[in-house]
């Protein structure tokens, strides 16, 4: 090549090196910081977050506006209102409450709400009376000096909910004195719910004669074609719960269950508790299993608290998970009222991911808490701890 060519391509790359160089010097000087971050957030190594950092979703966070419920005027329930069972259907959520009278009966009133919080309506009279529940004809025995069951002294008490296909069922207490505690069911059409007909079919009992049995809970589906229910916390090891099922109610024998007096057992310390004292809430439907809710206490014997397991979707005997601390505790002041250190869930629905549960605080009051479902099921699978949230 010749050399005059050589000198000349010379001069030009280093010509075009010298711009390169004043170009750079005056962006560097202009956009300098702004690139070099856009630079270091590109290929700067990520390191991954440590979970212990991470907050904890395990919670249940009270509504602001607890009590949603109190008292009323009428004396069927001028004593108490609490522990609801709840409903979702034609865009409401319908609360079935028990309600004390001035004369020591628990009846079942209704009210509904459009948001899950605010109460839209609330019906001036009970929607179910029990009457005779000993069918031996003759009205319940009130004695206001033996210990009453949640401040009552008879009456249908603390409902549980479900909706299966084109009926709304209830299961309850039917409560006539420490000698007669026993769980029935009955059921009401969709219709005659959103036009407000109370035509109940007639109760079933579920639970034997002569056996002490409170708080037994529906599943919201059928599983292999059968009515399931949910009717002992205490299985036949740690990790299970009996459940069991009905082709249908009208023709169900109780004595076909086999359940455990729960009264009667002893202590059987596990997670956090000493002692499981009931179901809560119908179970809750997720892809990773049913959620049930339930009621315990720990070494404050006086005090319900609340914890939390999942159940095999297939198996719902089997326990696959167990909250290790619980998930509400009674420390709000109107948890405190009437009878101190309650809260008693009944009722759970499920809105845009979001769970609500429904509960009494000191047999007295109807109050509700929430928390995201999904991170709720995940963080009880990993076994998180529970981080209490009040507002």
């Amino acid at each position: 090549m010749d050399t005059g060519l050589l000198i000349v391509l010379a001069a030009l790359v280093g010509a075009l090196v010298v711009t390169i160089l004043f170009l750079y010097s005056i962006l560097d000087l202009l956009f300098g910081d702004l690139v070099r971050r856009i630079v270091a957030k590109l290929f700067k190594k990520q390191k991954p977050r440590k979970e212990s950092n991470l907050p904890h979703p395990l919670t249940l966070s009270r509504t602001r506006q607890n009590p949603i419920m109190r008292q009323g005027a009428y004396e069927w329930e001028r004593e108490a209102v609490m522990n609801p069972a709840a409903a979702q259907a034609g865009g409401k959520t319908h609360l079935f409450y028990r309600a004390i009278g001035a004369d020591g009966v628990s009846r079942l009133g209704y009210a509904s709400s459009s948001d899950g919080v605010t109460v839209d309506e609330r019906l001036p009279y009970p929607v179910y009376a029990a009457h005779d529940p000993r069918g031996r004809g003759r009205v319940y025995r009130y004695d206001p000096v033996l210990y009453p069951s949640g401040g009552s002294w008879g009456g249908a008490e603390d409902p549980r909910a479900v909706v299966i296909d084109d009926k709304l069922y209830v299961t309850f207490n039917m409560f006539d004195g420490w000698d007669f505690m026993r769980v029935a069911v009955m059921s009401l059409g969709l219709d005659d719910l959103m036009n407000k007909r109370w035509n109940w079919s007639r109760p079933r009992f579920l639970s034997r004669e002569g056996e002490r049995h409170k708080n037994w809970v529906l599943f919201p589906e059928k599983i292999n074609g059968m009515f399931a229910f949910l009717h002992n916390l205490h299985g036949t090891s740690d990790q299970s719960v009996r459940v069991g099922y009905a082709s249908d109610f009208a023709n169900f024998d109780p004595e076909s269950v086999v359940s455990p007096d729960p009264n009667a057992l002893p202590d059987s310390p596990r997670a956090w508790h000493k002692r499981m004292r009931s179901a809560g809430p119908p179970p809750v439907k997720t892809p990773y299993g049913w959620l049930q809710l339930y009621h315990a206490t720990d070494q404050e014997s006086h005090r319900y608290k609340m914890g939390a397991v999942l159940l095999d979707s297939n198996n719902p005997e089997k326990v696959l998970a167990r909250a290790p601390a619980p998930i509400l505790v009674p420390d709000a002041s109107y948890e405190n009222e009437g009878k101190p250190g309650i809260v008693y869930a009944c009722g759970a629905t499920v809105t845009d991911g979001q769970l609500r549960i429904y509960y009494g605080g000191g047999d007295r009051v109807v109050c509700t808490a929430t928390a995201h479902l999904t991170s709720f099921v995940n963080a009880l699978l990993n076994h998180k701890t529970p981080h209490l949230a009040a507002s």
